[in-house]
């Protein structure tokens, strides 16, 4: 890392700036990305924006957020290339997040460009028919029904049935006794959508479901297992907005949780899925929806590379280079099988490698991506903050020994470099289209 910031601070020099300009940055793998189809240039590349800390501060847009769209947008206000927002927001619908950044930016901006952390949801088809609770804040029985959940719960409709089982706010606690109002379904399933606004009400409750089966009226059985499926969205231990210092987040929130499960049960929560950024998941979703742009504006070549912006090196440049890896263990497989085949036509012995077929839900829910590579790219707006101390010794860097990153994910000092560091969100746009060769008209 103390070499990435020695470089990015280099750059960020006025006389490296100059001298960038000038001479344009090599270094694409795709020479052909600028490729003209019919007088326009045809993108082979796509864009992932993170939201909180790249375009945005809380509710105040940075102003290079602007200028970087007026690059990505032509007269007719369509986009250049394809872009998705990925956020690991989850107290919203996509449509609302949409309507939010088309007026920050000024540009129009469908549903169908927005990834929020419990979009993959949609895939998880098995659970759609089973009561679930779901916790978070904002609508968030609209947000369930809209990703295809029929039977669902909210944390305030367990504590209306069961209002003795909330005790922590003395305020809240009920001022006469009184007897369960038991009217609901028992629960098969546990959403976790984003940090709830009273988390002693939520820890407690979702404990308690897990302990009893999904049935409050019987007592906790911890040494039971496994527990109810749990699948939770947005892995952020911190983000950005308007204050000076990064904000908990719903990481901090899961943290909790976990902990407080492993002490009274002596094991660890175990989750069905974990989804947001840095989840393999959310980008193989987000690549979905870049094919699908390309393919709605009828650009005939593929979508072969990825750049993914964003401020947190543990879940955007983290997931964008876990991405990254997961493509390239695909190339890897994908030239094997075409050696095993050249080898079954020449008949060589040649010792091939171990093929392995893929049979991850998501591959077979959202095809094959036509992507071969994701690159990542640090902005310096949000929580990385680039004037912080470097280590002397870089073994020793703050990020090699914290890691802030989730629980189930292990860490690896590789997944947390990003490719470029660049100051904001305009100056990552004019590096890519530099890298790609790419001048709009």
């Amino acid at each position: 890392m103390r070499g990435l910031l020695s470089f990015y601070r280099g750059l960020c020099s006025p006389s490296n700036r100059q001298a960038r300009r000038k001479a344009g940055i090599v270094g694409s793998r795709c020479g052909f990305c600028g490729t003209q189809s019919n007088s326009k240039p045809q993108p082979r590349f796509g864009l992932l924006f993170d939201i909180d800390g790249v375009l945005v501060r809380g509710r105040m847009p940075i102003p290079a957020a602007k200028k970087a769209f007026e690059k990505l947008v032509d007269s007719q206000g369509k986009f250049v290339v394809p872009v998705v927002f990925v956020t690991n927001a989850g107290n919203c619908l996509r449509q609302t997040k949409a309507d939010q950044l088309s007026h920050i930016l000024g540009v129009a901006i469908t549903q169908d460009q927005v990834v929020v952390s419990h979009s993959p949801l949609r895939m998880f088809t098995k659970f759609h028919d089973k009561c679930v609770l779901v916790s978070g804040q904002g609508p968030v029985l609209e947000i369930a029904k809209n990703l295809g959940f029929n039977n669902v719960v909210s944390v305030d409709m367990l504590r209306e049935s069961f209002p003795l089982m909330d005790m922590v706010d003395h305020n809240r606690r009920p001022k006469l006794p009184s007897n369960p109002v038991v009217n609901l379904p028992m629960v098969e399933a546990v959403i976790l959508f984003g940090e709830p606004i009273r988390w002693e009400t939520h820890l407690q409750l979702i404990i308690d479901i897990l302990l009893t089966k999904g049935n409050l009226s019987n007592v906790h059985q911890s040494q039971q297992m496994p527990h109810l499926p749990l699948l939770a969205c947005n892995m952020d231990l911190m983000w950005m907005a308007e204050a000076h210092s990064p904000r908990f987040g719903h990481g901090t929130f899961l943290v909790c949780l976990e902990n407080i499960y492993k002490k009274i049960t002596g094991k660890d929560l175990k989750y069905e899925a974990l989804m947001g950024k840095p989840s393999e998941l959310t980008y193989h979703f987000a690549e979905y929806l870049i094919r699908s742009q390309a393919m709605e504006r009828q650009w005939k070549l593929p979508v072969t590379s990825l750049y993914a912006i964003g401020d947190n090196l543990m879940t955007d440049i983290y997931g964008a280079n876990l991405y990254n890896r997961y493509l390239d263990e695909r190339v890897a497989r994908k030239n094997a099988k075409a050696v095993a085949k050249m080898v079954s036509a020449t008949g060589s012995t040649t010792a091939l490698p171990q093929v392995e077929e893929s049979h991850n839900h998501w591959e077979s829910e959202l095809a094959l991506p036509s992507a071969t590579s994701c690159k990542s790219v640090l902005v310096c707006t949000g929580v990385y903050n680039p004037n912080e101390e470097v280590p002397p010794d870089a073994s020793h860097c703050i990020k090699e020994t914290v890691f802030h990153g989730h629980r189930d994910f292990r860490f690896d000092p590789a997944l947390v470099e990003p490719d470029w560091i660049v100051h904001d969100v305009a100056d990552a746009v004019e590096r890519i289209f530099d890298l790609e060769k790419f001048v709009p008209q």
